[in-house]
């Protein structure tokens, strides 16, 4: 039996050494940090998000109910895409944290909404607690084409 790492190759071709830069994206359309990261970086063709809570951007105010925050997180998330020249449409990987994973359905319809028909994979993880008390966060990677 033959097996093949895709992985090595991807990491050689994306990321040829010292040649590879980062670029930091900032938008003042989505929360501004709240500790010593970014917003987002770019680096080899793909878009890192910070793990994004549904904050609202003026003000910071937090929802109460996991509907309204699921729907700032992606509200964000595309601000942020959009800063970097992306949508949805570029995002390969999605995680969601969930404080209540018996939140999922009601998380997913708000994901659909922004995704559409394009599929990314996605990973959803239940954890205690979030910060600031948040129901959900949620973290992309996209891929410049």
């Amino acid at each position: 039996m033959r097996v093949s790492a895709i992985a090595p190759t991807f990491a050689a071709n994306a990321f040829p050494g010292k040649g590879c830069s980062m670029r930091i994206i900032s938008t003042s359309s989505a929360p501004s940090p709240v500790a010593a990261y970014s917003q987002a970086i770019e680096a080899g063709g793909l878009v890192f998000t910070a793990g994004q809570v549904g904050s609202d951007p003026a003000g910071g105010a937090l929802p109460d109910d996991v509907d309204s925050q699921a729907e700032l997180c992606f509200t964000n998330i595309a601000a942020i895409l959009r800063e970097a020249g992306l949508g949805y449409a570029d995002v390969a990987k999605v995680t969601m944290f969930l404080t209540d994973m018996a939140q999922f359905a009601t998380v997913n319809r708000v994901y659909e909404r922004y995704v559409g028909n394009h599929r990314p994979a996605r990973t959803t993880v239940g954890v205690v607690a979030l910060p600031r008390g948040a129901l959900i966060e949620v973290e992309a990677i996209a891929i410049r084409r």
